[in-house]
């Protein structure tokens, strides 16, 4: 796979993504998706290039998209809009504590959020990352009574990230 990258100059060049930029993206996923959601351009480096097709991917902003919707329907949230009906198949139910109240109140911007990532086309890394981040960070409003950031405005803030 070949991306563009900036230079030492600033201009973008076409470079090649090797396995081993595809493994360190996947062992440090985290912090790339940090630096992501937090602006930085996925040209920058070879990690970040891998890391951000990764998430683009359709696979992938599918299955956040799912995850979105199981974190709905188990916070008692079962009326979705037709475009954010995934399939739930054979997947696992949610087995951490949700703070259902702030999801509730959140449903319509979360559901939201699920339907952006299942539009086709590209979009920015940066928005999917920032969703990443939201359901992955266990001391977040999802998880955690304790967290101070609204669930409300992280969602709004991820689907206005999510288009160009």
């Amino acid at each position: 796979m070949h991306v563009l990258l900036d230079d030492e100059r600033g201009r973008l060049t076409l470079k090649r993504i090797w396995p081993w930029h595809q493994a360190l993206a996947r062992s440090q996923a985290a912090r790339l998706d940090r630096d992501l959601a937090e602006g930085t351009s996925p040209e920058a480096s070879a990690r970040l290039a891998a890391r951000a097709e990764r998430l683009t991917s359709t696979e992938f902003r599918r299955d956040l998209a799912m995850s979105l919707r199981r974190i709905l329907v188990a916070a008692g949230e079962p009326a979705l809009p037709e475009a954010v009906a995934v399939p739930l198949g054979s997947a696992r139910p949610v087995r951490v504590p949700l703070r259902t109240r702030r999801i509730s109140r959140s449903a319509p911007l979360l559901a939201e959020l699920a339907s952006r990532l299942l539009e086709s086309g590209p979009v920015p890394a940066r928005g999917v990352a920032m969703v990443a981040r939201l359901l992955a960070d266990g001391t977040g409003p999802l998880y955690r009574e304790a967290a101070r950031d609204d669930l409300g405005a992280l969602a709004e803030r991820a689907a206005a990230a999510l288009t160009w």
